[in-house]
């Protein structure tokens, strides 16, 4: 399975990114399917996941941030508005299926004036 994240980038404070993955290779079934980032000197955090149809998200990020998926691409949109300098971070794709849980490569998204 392969991760191929797109659409980062630099954005002012309050702007709008969209962010998409796609999977590719011997996929199933898909358990989970979603993103995380990582800014500088800090842990990995989830962003937002679709969980068997649900979607969860950080509590920084909602009501700016909208998660889709497109089932049939298996492609996962991550709507980023009203961005902040702190959603600076390298945004990463994640999917889960079974036992299995594969990162995609990293995009970076910069908020900054």
């Amino acid at each position: 399975v392969q991760l191929q994240a797109s659409g980062g980038g630099l954005v002012q404070p309050g702007g709008s990114l969209r962010l998409s993955c796609a999977a590719s290779g011997s996929i199933f079934s898909i358990d989970a399917m979603g993103w995380y980032r990582q800014a500088p000197g800090k842990q990995r955090e989830s962003v937002a996941v679709i969980v068997r149809g649900s979607t969860n998200y950080a509590d920084s990020v909602k009501g700016r941030f909208t998660i889709s998926r497109d089932n049939a691409k298996n492609t996962v949109y991550l709507r980023m508005n009203s961005l902040k300098p702190e959603d600076t971070a390298v945004y990463y794709c994640n999917l889960r299926t079974g036992p299995y849980a594969y990162w995609g490569q990293g995009t970076l998204v910069t908020v900054s004036s």
